[in-house]
């Protein structure tokens, strides 16, 4: 039977949003321009230990903690060049300020294959189409510079809902927004419990995007997975 959806929402990062390159060949870069020598590799393995005792610390990019997520994401580029062992302050707050920056353009942010011509079909459709993502208030933007935005009704980040996937209030929050009952809906992304188990507990439908050589979760039936994102139209109007 069809599904009788009438509203789409979305996951952005490695569903329809990728980096261009990882991150730590993206800070090497930033830091040759300072004159400064660091190993991308480091980088990536500092970038990931300060990124994740930042969200420990602060989750959801710091909200209600009177933190706003620039400051959040400045204090993380710092510690992550500090912890590869660059000390000079006022170097540390250029580069810091410098990727804040770019990270939010098509600087350093591509489309997936597919994410522009799937995003079309599915309006051309009529589904009313909407954003979910554990994101900074940054988003808006990367999705207006990689021509994406004009595809959603609605763009939810966490940072604005004040409560991050796999929280089921964004959902709902989602739901409002769209004006739709969690039956009529469906959420497609690529994180197993953040985006498809997440939007399920809400009693929405999901799809899990599963590129090549991820992880098989042996609770997904074969009609959930969508081995790209051409796939998802397929599905729905099974």
């Amino acid at each position: 039977a069809m599904l009788r959806l009438r509203l789409l929402t979305w996951d952005v990062k490695d569903t329809l949003l990728r980096l261009r390159q990882p991150v730590g060949h993206s800070y090497a870069a930033e830091a040759r321009a300072h004159g400064v020598r660091v190993q991308a590799e480091a980088l990536s393995r500092s970038f990931r230990e300060a990124y994740g005792a930042q969200r420990r610390r602060f989750p959801n990019y710091g909200q209600g903690r009177g933190l706003s997520s620039r400051q959040w994401w400045v204090d993380v580029v710092k510690q992550t060049f500090r912890l590869s062992g660059v000390q000079d302050e006022s170097v540390l707050t250029a580069m810091a300020e410098k990727l804040y920056h770019d990270y939010c353009s098509a600087h350093n942010w591509e489309a997936l294959p597919g994410a522009s011509e799937t995003l079309s079909q599915c309006c051309r459709r009529g589904f009313r189409m909407g954003v979910v993502s554990n994101f900074d208030n940054r988003l808006e933007n990367i999705l207006c510079q990689c021509h994406l935005r004009h595809h959603f009704d609605f763009v939810l980040t966490s940072e604005a809902a004040g409560c991050a996937k796999p929280d089921g209030r964004i959902f709902e929050q989602a739901l409002r927004l769209g004006g739709v009952l969690p039956r009529q809906a469906a959420h497609v992304g690529d994180d197993y419990s953040r985006d498809y188990r997440a939007a399920r507990a809400v009693g929405m439908h999901s799809f899990l995007l599963r590129t090549a050589g991820q992880g098989e979760e042996p609770e997904v039936p074969p009609e959930h997975v969508l081995p790209t994102l051409s796939h998802l139209l397929g599905l729905i109007e099974k």
